[in-house]
């Protein structure tokens, strides 16, 4: 009985001792991540600058001409062809547009993204008092058609507004991956140990970490395929809207006289809707306006008719006391 006893104690003391060993490999796996992501960018080595330096030129807001000229020439696509398979970069960018043409730019937008191999992952449309309509999309495009999109949808509609970033997630990826593998050569070790496990005491240790191993397994798994979608697809948010004259292209520096002019124009196209919107909202409640007018006449009548009555109240009774006195006299 003691032999067994004894045996069973070595069993549990080497079963702690792997569970020790493992703890001990998850904790140097996260270490080894780093040193992993700190490997792959000597890998890629200047490409990581490269990539830095665009996700910092795209981040700042530039003046439209700039992000068009950007567009529409070959420096966006000379800098990404330099850049290795493995950089993960995630491209996005914010477009509004605007197009006198609605439906047809509606259905430009769809041809371009099918062409493109995109989809759309949401679709709102907007329909206003005033009869202008609009729509937001995000749309998902491979991450190599994104500079072709953007430069395409430009001919499609007038661009009023756009911005563009590129973000370098090979560290956090790689870290993710290493961890990822960590996490299975300790399950498949663990899954051993219970194979080989008597005691009910180390069975239920055993089986309580390789359920937290599998949790961690499954929850980088979804990480590294959230990172894969946003990789493989870059994001565009599009809003299109429906307006009478599309703005005139600033295409060079307004003098102050110009500046001016537009000024006055704007203020007065708003002045102008502003005026149709309160003749549309009078219209709509005009039965509700005329009722408060009723009353509103009906009070100043009922107030005035007061101060009329207190007038004569006051009359007579500063009349009253000279009557009286007249009678004591006579």
């Amino acid at each position: 009985m003691r032999v067994e006893v004894d045996e069973m104690k070595k069993r549990s003391i080497a079963i702690l001792l792997t569970l020790m060993l493992l703890l001990s490999l998850s904790a140097c796996g996260g270490s080894a991540s780093r040193n992993a992501a700190s490997g792959s960018t000597a890998f890629y080595g200047a490409a990581s600058d490269t990539a830095t330096a665009e996700s910092a030129y795209w981040d700042a807001e530039m003046p439209m001409e700039s992000k068009q000229a950007a567009s529409d020439g070959d420096t966006a696509d000379s800098t990404r062809a330099n850049i290795p398979e493995s950089v993960k970069m995630i491209y996005r960018a914010n477009l509004e547009l605007e197009t006198t043409e609605y439906e047809k730019a509606q259905s430009d937008i769809v041809t371009l993204t099918n062409q493109l191999g995109g989809y759309f992952e949401e679709q709102s449309s907007n329909n206003y008092s005033s009869g202008y309509r609009s729509a937001s999309y995000t749309v998902r495009v491979p991450a190599a058609q994104f500079d072709a999109f953007l430069h395409q949808i430009g001919e499609l509609c007038r661009v009023r507004y756009q911005t563009q970033s590129a973000e370098n997630v090979s560290e956090r990826y790689y870290d993710m991956e290493s961890r990822l593998e960590t996490a299975k050569i300790k399950l498949d070790r663990l899954q051993e140990l219970l194979s080989r496990a008597e005691a009910m005491e180390d069975i239920i240790t055993l089986e309580s970490a390789i359920s937290e191993t599998e949790y961690q397994i499954e929850s980088l798994s979804g990480e590294l395929r959230h990172y894969d979608a946003l990789i493989d697809y870059s994001t565009i948010y599009v809003t299109l809207q429906e307006v009478y004259k599309v703005s005139e292209e600033d295409n060079a520096p307004l003098t102050f006289g110009q500046r001016v002019a537009n000024a006055f124009r704007r203020g007065m196209r708003d002045f102008g809707d502003f005026m149709e919107d309160l003749a549309e909202a009078l219209a709509y409640s005009w039965l509700t306006i005329l009722v408060i007018a009723v009353i509103i006449v009906a009070v100043v009548k009922l107030a005035r008719r007061g101060r009329i009555g207190k007038k004569l109240l006051s009359k007579k009774e500063k009349n009253a006391p000279a009557e009286t006195t007249e009678d004591k006299k006579e």
